[in-house]
């Protein structure tokens, strides 16, 4: 870990007593940060020099009781070349988090995508409305709520596919 990394991570843990840092294996630092926090990680990020969210999406793991919902941040220090992942769980029965669009522009169709794919609410988006599917569809195409194959078929034999 760089010695601004270093820095950098040792004021987040000191700001934020509920952050949680993981090093992981391939050496990205991963935090993972209540909702009420992740607005101001972000702008406290922002203020040393992470200047460029690279991106910010959902997941979902429905078998994750009480943190059925994910949503990841990617920013980037372009000067010292250090990127942080920061890690939002949220429950299915809640899944409000503050946006962080007055802080990047860019985080408008991103947080858009997330609500549109996911149902993810960012409260205070300017426009929280669907960017990419029809504004009538009633789901949201990246919850794992359906089977991915129709479970009625007969005509079908998966011996030989390890199913």
């Amino acid at each position: 870990m760089s010695d601004f990394a270093s820095n950098i991570n040792e004021s987040i843990l000191q700001n934020f007593p509920n952050v949680t840092h993981v090093l992981d294996n391939y050496g990205d630092h991963n935090y993972f940060i209540d909702k009420v926090d992740i607005h101001g990680v972000v702008e406290f990020l922002k203020n040393e020099g992470f200047i460029y969210l690279t991106d910010l999406t959902g997941s979902h793991y429905p078998d994750k009781e009480n943190t059925e919902f994910q949503v990841v941040y990617h920013i980037h220090n372009l000067v010292q070349n250090v990127r942080f992942r920061l890690k939002v769980d949220l429950s299915q029965n809640d899944t409000h988090i503050p946006t962080v669009t007055d802080l990047f522009a860019g985080a408008n169709w991103m947080e858009r995508e997330t609500f549109d794919f996911f149902g993810i609410i960012f409260d205070g988006h300017p426009n929280l409305t669907r960017i990419l599917n029809v504004e009538d569809m009633d789901y949201h195409p990246m919850k794992k709520e359906y089977a991915l194959e129709d479970e009625t078929r007969t005509d079908k034999d998966d011996t030989f596919f390890g199913r």
